[in-house]
Formats: C-alpha cells, sequence, structure tokens
C-alpha cells in the first residue's frame, strides 16, 4: 500500500501516574518463586523491564483516550469538528457496547458527520486504524481523522497474580510471565490531508501480512491471559521478516538506509531478535519498553511520540513504525519525516 496525500499532523499521549517496578510485582508473587526455587529478579531478567505503570483504580479508558486525543488537537491546532472520522484502538475497552469511541467523540466535541466507532486488532489496532483513516483521507473521504486509545494492565495482572498465587506450577508462570510485562498509557493519533496549513510527517506507505494458524498462542478472555512468549517470538519474528522484505521492496527502500525504526515494545530479547532479523543496527531504533513495559496498541505510537519529543527522529529521516500483535498479524508502515 502506497499513500501520497496523508499527514501525520499530530502525535500525543497521556503517562499513566503509579510507577510499578518488576521487583514490586515480583515481591507479591514470591510464594510462587519458593514453590518453584526460583530467586527473585527473574522477570527483569527475562525481560529487561524496570518498571512499568498502572492508572489510578477505576480510571476511566475513555477519559485518558480523551486527555491524549486534546493534546494532539492542540498539537495540530485543528477542532474536533474537523474529525471526520474518530476510532478507538485500544484491546481494553469500556463496554461491549456501545463503543468506547464514543465516549472520547463526545468529551472532544466532534460533529455530527464525523464516523465514530471501535477498531480491534491486538497490539496493532492503533497502526491498523491509521490505515483505515488514512485510506478515508487518500479517497478524499474525509480530510482529518483521529486514532486513539487507552491500555490499563492493573486489572488483568491484578488476576493474573491471584490465579499464579493459587496455581504455583511451573506452566502456570511460563504462560503468565508475559502478562506482567503490561503496562498503562494513552496516546492519540492525527492524520490530515495537509489541507490545514499544518506541517507534519508524511505517510509512504507500508505492508502488512497475517500468519493466521498461530491465533491461540496468546490470548485474553476476560479477566485470564496466557502467552506461549517462546513460541510467539519465534513466529512473530519469522512472520516480521517477510513483512520487513515487502515493506522495503513496496517503499522502494535499501533497508540498510532506513534512518530509524520504532517497534512495538515486547522486551529486550523480542527487539533484539527482530532488529538482527531486520539487519538494522540497535542506535537507530527508539525504546521505552524498560520503564514503560509494553502498553498494548499504545506502545508504538508512545514511543514514535517519545522519540519525536526528544529529537530522537529529525526531519528528512525515513522511518519505520514496525508492529506486530497477536494473531499473528504484522503492520509495517514508513514516513517522511
Amino acid at each position: 500500500m502506497k499513500y501520497s496525500k496523508v499527514l501525520l499532523n499530530g502525535l500525543a499521549y497521556e503517562l499513566a501516574p503509579n510507577v510499578v517496578t518488576s521487583s514490586e510485582l515480583e515481591k507479591r508473587i514470591e510464594p510462587v518463586h519458593q514453590a518453584l526455587r526460583f530467586p527473585l529478579g527473574q522477570l527483569e531478567a527475562l525481560t529487561g523491564i524496570r518498571e512499568r505503570r498502572w492508572w489510578d483504580a477505576g480510571f476511566k479508558l475513555s477519559e485518558g483516550a480523551s486527555r491524549a486525543g486534546r493534546k494532539a488537537l492542540a498539537q495540530s491546532g485543528i477542532p474536533a469538528s474537523a474529525l471526520g472520522a474518530l476510532i478507538y484502538a485500544g484491546v481494553c475497552r469500556e463496554s461491549a457496547e456501545p463503543a468506547t469511541a464514543c465516549a472520547v467523540a463526545n468529551t472532544l466535541g466532534v460533529g455530527r458527520d464525523c464516523a465514530v466507532y471501535d477498531l480491534s486488532n491486538a497490539c496493532l489496532g492503533v497502526l491498523s486504524g491509521a490505515v483505515d483513516v488514512a485510506n478515508r483521507i487518500e479517497l478524499g473521504q474525509i480530510k482529518a481523522g483521529m486514532i486513539v486509545s487507552c491500555e490499563s494492565a492493573r486489572e488483568i495482572n491484578e488476576s493474573m497474580i491471584a490465579a499464579m498465587l493459587k496455581t504455583p506450577t511451573m506452566e502456570s508462570f511460563k504462560l503468565s510471565i508475559a502478562t506482567l510485562t503490561g503496562g498503562s498509557g494513552a496516546v492519540a493519533v492525527l492524520l490530515t490531508d495537509g489541507s490545514f496549513g499544518v506541517k507534519g510527517h508524511k505517510l509512504l506507505g507500508g505492508a502488512t501480512q497475517a500468519a493466521p494458524e498461530h491465533w491461540n498462542l496468546c490470548r485474553w478472555e476476560r479477566d485470564f491471559m496466557r502467552t506461549d512468549a517462546p513460541a510467539v517470538l519465534k513466529n512473530g519474528v519469522e512472520l516480521a521478516r517477510g513483512t520487513w522484505k515487502s515493506f522495503t521492496e513496496t517503499l522502494g527502500w535499501d533497508p540498510r538506509t532506513v534512518d530509524k525504526t520504532v517497534c512495538h515494545q515486547v522486551g529486550g530479547p523480542h527487539r533484539a531478535a527482530v532488529l538482527q532479523a531486520f539487519g538494522v543496527e540497535a542506535e537507530k531504533d527508539y525504546s521505552t519498553f524498560e520503564y514503560l513495559g509494553n502498553i498494548g496498541t499504545v506502545s508504538l505510537p508512545l514511543t514514535a511520540a517519545l522519540a519525536d519529543e526528544r529529537g530522537f527522529l529529525e526531519k528528512g529521516d525515513k522511518v519505520g513504525f514496525l508492529g506486530i500483535g497477536s494473531g499473528l498479524n504484522c503492520m509495517m508502515l514508513g514516513w517522511e519525516w
């Protein structure tokens, strides 16, 4: 897929206020470590994640998404009334019905002609939403659209800790450890057709591939989540390798001259394996998993926002957003910064 009319004019985030260290979480499952004769410190050693953040108990997802949305609108100077689409793309939702996007749209004050809906695609939700909005812009249907998301790890972590303490087995530990990497945060991505007189970053195109035969490797059902982390890593890297080839060929990029990358933030081993598979030097990639954990759909765009805010992404850079999610699905988007 290629684009010629789409600009990124707003990229904003909201950090959850409560810092939770890996050592704090491990203290809570210390009986599990004792039963398995594991020393404390395994969570950080296995993932590279020192800490993550949680929202206050009872915090509304729509509030986090709305805060990020307001910031994106303020960045661009574009009014909410100009939005032709507002998508909420988080894994976490406030209810099965109506769409969480409706609450966000009400808070932001979008117009009656704005399409408002939720979109679900595991950790690729925001990137999938960006493609949806970009397609509408490219077709001339809308001039601007926003994708928002808010993820919360507190609730699933609380339930998983309780389950691990109840069943302190090696199998339970292996399937639960990935859940404890989860963090919380919110993000907003504002795309336009460039007609608002605001400078932005050009969306050039991208590629997507799927390996649905691996749909059962990572599942979140109500208050329980299980992840076969080694299998996700092995098969995810294989899928990402093929997507990377298609991505660079579609954009006509030499993989060696891609200037910067931002990957989905899973953890240290995943990042190292993916970058090695692509032949990308670690110095070209920006990461936040060490202190924010894996925030699902929020991770990649929030990391990109921080990379931009801190000057890592520079004008003229060829930038790849390299996403992967349960399913397995992989999507990569290329930008001229």
